[in-house]
């Protein structure tokens, strides 16, 4: 229970004061997050960025700057979540820059992680760059996943692609597998 999450945070487990900042609405909590972000812990970092981004923390001076610094630092700690959300910072140069080719970039590693929405939104970049054949395979997965909006979306592009590149897009589909991370 309870006692056992204390326990592990005052011995300074990262997870043991991430799990006792759940849910992350009181001083304490927040106080616990930080603990646990800044030993590494990639749930407390998008965990505190979310803190921040909901004006859950007080200091509302560097809000969307330090936000999308923590989102950025459970990023690239393998946090799916945190990928998705960094790549929608520098999509609004909200605390980042902003920057296309980033938002792509963190886009596709959610997506390359099996994030069902991300491969949805990734998939109707990538159409709307032209890249048919990739828009279809990661459309294909994020409709396996139950994005249903997806499957309308893939349907519309696979009317304009040959049946060799449908073809093709659809065994690159059956054979992905998402790539680790640390959720």
């Amino acid at each position: 229970g309870i006692a056992w999450y204390r326990k592990a945070a005052e011995l300074g487990d990262p997870t043991g004061q991430c799990d006792l900042a759940d849910p992350p609405n009181t001083k304490e909590a927040i106080a616990w997050l930080y603990k646990a972000s800044a030993a590494g812990q990639v749930q407390a970092q998008c965990q505190l960025a979310l803190c921040w981004h909901q004006g859950r923390v007080l200091n509302q001076t560097y809000k969307k700057w330090y936000n999308a610094c923590w989102y950025l630092r459970a990023a690239e700690g393998g946090y799916v979540r945190a990928m998705y959300n960094t790549s929608l910072c520098y999509s609004f140069g909200e605390g980042l820059v902003q920057s296309h080719r980033l938002t792509r970039q963190w886009m596709k590693k959610a997506a390359d992680r099996g994030h069902s929405k991300v491969q949805f939104e990734h998939g109707l970049g990538l159409f709307s760059e032209g890249e048919m054949m990739k828009a279809v395979i990661y459309l294909e997965l994020a409709t396996r996943a139950g994005e249903t909006a997806a499957a309308h979306v893939k349907n519309v592009i696979v009317q304009q692609l040959s049946t060799t590149s449908c073809d093709r897009a659809m065994h690159l589909a059956n054979n992905w597998h998402a790539i680790p991370s640390n959720r």
